[in-house]
This record gives structure tokens, sequence and C-alpha cells, in this order.
């Protein structure tokens, strides 16, 4: 039988906004502020799965297939630190109607689904700096990235030499 994947659904960003985001983060943020998320994990997460057998990951896909929502854009243009879990992130002052639907949909079937869901707000945003121990001064108010959302997509967290690597397993089209 196979293992269980550590799975969940997100938002990809364009290769040209993420890189973007990496020029501004190291013109704004010290080296020594944490560890920098690697550009091709810059995501948004929106609804996290854990430990997910095929067969559980094959009714999650059949859901998500079914979904049938309308693309919309996202403008990142937030930014903050919790110091609890100790990151910095990106996010978004008014987060779109169809973001949070899809979010919303989407936490509520892996609930069905037997999915531990958080029970916080979801807070839409990306990781941009890890094991921030310390307060970090985040940018003033003027930066934005207007990213057009057409599609959604499953990953598998994998662990491996001190790394962690995403690989999109499945996506879905938004509808036009």
């Amino acid at each position: 039988m196979p293992e269980p994947k550590r799975l969940f659904f997100a938002l990809e960003l364009p290769d040209d906004v993420q890189q973007q985001i990496i020029h501004w983060r190291a013109a704004n943020f010290p080296a020594d502020s944490g560890r920098p998320v690697a550009a091709a994990n810059l995501h948004l997460t929106l609804a996290f799965l854990g430990e997910v057998s095929a067969d559980k990951q094959r009714a999650l896909e059949t859901l998500a297939g079914r979904i049938r929502q309308p693309g919309f854009a996202l403008n990142l243009n937030d930014a903050g630190q919790w110091l609890r879990s100790q990151v910095v992130w990106l996010g978004t002052r008014q987060p779109p109607r169809g973001l949070l639907q899809l979010a919303n949909m989407l936490r509520a079937q892996a609930a069905r689904s037997g999915c531990y869901q958080n029970p916080q707000p979801f807070h839409p945003h990306i990781t941009l700096l890890r094991n921030t121990a310390t307060a970090v001064p985040i940018p003033a108010p003027g930066f934005s990235w207007q990213v057009p959302v057409s599609e959604f997509a499953l990953y598998a967290s994998e662990y491996s030499r001190g790394r962690t690597r995403y690989t999109r397993l499945t996506r879905w089209t938004l509808t036009e």
C-alpha cells in the first residue's frame, strides 16, 4: 500500500511574479531576518489536508474537479509577521470574494473527508520568510502585485535532506 502523502490545495504564482517578489524581499528584508522560502515554493495555500491516503486523495481530487467558479484577480498588497509561527507573509488587504469562496469550498470538502481544518479564519497569505524569531520591520505600504487566478492545484509536500519541496500533482481550471 502506498505511503500517505502530505497534501494541500494552493494557488501558484506566475514565474515573473515569483521573481519580482524574491527581488522585493531581498531589497526589503535583511539577510538575517529569517530563512527565505525558495521562489519555486511561493504559493497561497487554500486548504491544508495533512497526511492523506491514496484513496482519500482520489476522492478529494474528484470533489475538487466538480468546483465550478469563475477566475478572479488577486492583489498582493499587504505584508506582516506572525511571531508565534515565526513567519513573515505577503497577502492581500481585501481578499476577493472568489478567493474566499474557493478556499471555503475546498476546506469544507476536506473537513467532510476527514482532513482536520484549522478553526482559525482563513487568512490568505504567501510565506516569505520562516524562522523569524524576532520582530522584523515590515515595508511600508505601496507595494502591489496583480495576479490573475485562473486555476488551483493539489500539491504534495516532501521533506528531504533539510529541504521542503512542493510537487504539483493535479490542477483544475476555474471557469471564465
